[in-house]
């Protein structure tokens, strides 16, 4: 077994009797580091051909290790999503059906819970999501739910969004969500301090880059724990509104808009901590032993997309959309001596595949009777399968406002119900052909629309199962 470091971004029981092949090569514990950015759209990186935004860090990452050209996350939308890297559990299955509207729950076996049965240092940074960091906060939407009740000894986190420049401070002419249409600028943003630790109010250190400042405890949780396997999440809040960068990242978008400079300029800010980050592997002289995972959490914001601000690539949609650019991300992995520099896979997969990837590197045994969703990532990864051998299910829920938007991939065919107001429509996309979603199929096909639509309800039968109890008791 080995140390090692791993960054990141149907049903059925998973079990794992011993470690992977990749494990096998080391003679430690593989460490974990699962990094995230928040609403990066597919196109807004220079792996995926973006010329304009300066990514050269994750671009030597993606170049270094291997490119996933079809990655999804769990939900057009954040918290669902979050909650699928730690559980390897769809969405619909653990409860946490859209943004504010849940938690995580007890009851639920998240990766670091896992790994601290393993002997693994754990620690927590960044945006957190999935319930309310303090106490107090705790309202109707959500409720009280730390990473430190989910198995992270260590932890700095916001609950949900922050400015992604002087996190604590409402950006000058903001007036979007919680500014009550009013431009609050210079006003403290949530408090003026949204940054727990390990329980106390955070005030020290939260000016300037916000990656930079969420890095700035990852570094020494690193540095105690180079001698002994850990699991680091590492979650920016970049680039998810507010949008703000420093004015050193300004002035390399010249000739961008003012908008656009603060997008780009936030991703580059974020991509100069992950330099940081991967070069103090190096320095501490661990990085052939660590894993490291990127993806985002979701399409790119709407706003920002219709404007031509952020990107989804060639595909169609943005965050809440079921589509393929609310749902496509941009991912790669990195590991040294073990992921052939150069790879790249179109199989897709999927944020709930972290879990059972992570299963099989550290050999953790999963109850049997427990379902996991996703599948492992290595041997997608060493091209030993060329495809992914098992249909995959997405949802994002907002029952009071009449949205319930689901998805079915089914091989190449995708079954869409879109996520609208008042009831979306549903229809039948082959993916192969029709990678941008153009041509329904419904009408031409409707054998296999039938027969998607049965295993649709099927999985979300399975998964209304789990989220009524039939999993643990909670």
């Amino acid at each position: 077994m080995k140390i090692t470091t791993f960054m990141i971004a149907g049903c059925f029981c998973f079990g794992v009797a011993a470690h992977s092949s990749a494990a096998r090569k080391a003679d430690k514990d593989p460490n974990i580091i699962m990094i995230m950015s928040d609403d990066q759209g597919w196109g807004d990186v220079g792996f995926n051909g973006n010329t304009e935004i300066i990514t050269p860090n994750l671009d030597k990452m993606a170049e270094n290790g291997v490119r996933f050209d079809r990655f999804y996350a769990a939900a057009p939308l954040c918290s669902p999503t979050r909650g699928s890297c730690l559980t390897g559990r769809y969405p619909f299955r653990y409860g946490i059906l859209a943004a504010h509207t849940g938690g995580m729950r007890t009851g639920e076996t998240t990766v670091a819970e896992m790994l601290k049965k393993e002997g693994y240092a754990t620690g927590f940074f960044g945006k957190w999501h999935m319930g309310w960091v303090r106490m107090e906060d705790a309202s109707t939407r959500g409720y009280f739910s730390p990473p430190s009740l989910h198995g992270y000894d260590e932890w700095f986190a916001t609950s949900s969004a922050v400015p992604t420049w002087d996190p604590g401070i409402t950006p000058k002419g903001w007036t979007g969500f919680g500014s009550g249409k009013k431009d609050l600028g210079g006003e403290p943003w949530k408090g003026g301090f949204p940054y727990v630790h390990n329980g106390e109010e955070v005030r020290d250190n939260i000016r300037g880059d916000d990656s930079r400042v969420i890095m700035d405890r990852v570094i020494p949780f690193i540095k105690e724990n180079k001698d002994k396997p850990f699991l680091a999440t590492v979650w920016f809040h970049t680039p998810h509104e507010p949008c703000v960068a420093g004015e050193e990242y300004l002035k390399m978008y010249p000739k961008a808009g003012k908008r656009r400079q603060h997008y780009y300029g936030c991703i580059t800010a974020m991509d100069e901590q992950i330099g940081r980050l991967r070069a103090e592997l190096r320095k501490l002289g661990i990085e052939k032993n660590t894993i490291l995972f990127f993806c985002s959490d979701n399409g790119p914001a709407d706003g920002l997309a219709k404007k031509g601000i952020a990107s989804a690539g060639p595909f169609k949609g943005y965050k809440h959309t079921m589509y393929e650019g609310g749902l496509l991300v941009p991912a790669c992995a990195e590991w040294p001596g073990v992921i052939e520099p150069g790879t790249t896979t179109e199989v897709r997969c999927s944020t709930v595949d972290f879990v059972p990837t992570i299963g099989n590197l550290t050999g953790y045994k999963f109850k049997s009777t427990l379902p996991i969703d996703g599948i492992d990532l290595m041997p997608v990864i060493n091209g030993e399968v060329s495809e992914r051998g098992k249909d995959l299910f997405f949802g994002y829920r907002r029952l009071y406002q009449g949205t319930d938007g689901k998805v079915l991939i089914s091989g190449d065919y995708k079954l869409v119900t879109t996520a609208a107001k008042g009831g979306g429509e549903t229809f039948l996309y082959d993916l192969k052909n029709d990678p941008g979603e153009t041509t329904d199929l419904s009408k031409k096909m409707p054998e296999r629309f039938d027969v998607m639509l049965s295993k649709r309800d099927e999985i979300e039968t399975s998964c209304q199962l789990s989220r009524d109890g039939a999993d643990y008791k909670y």
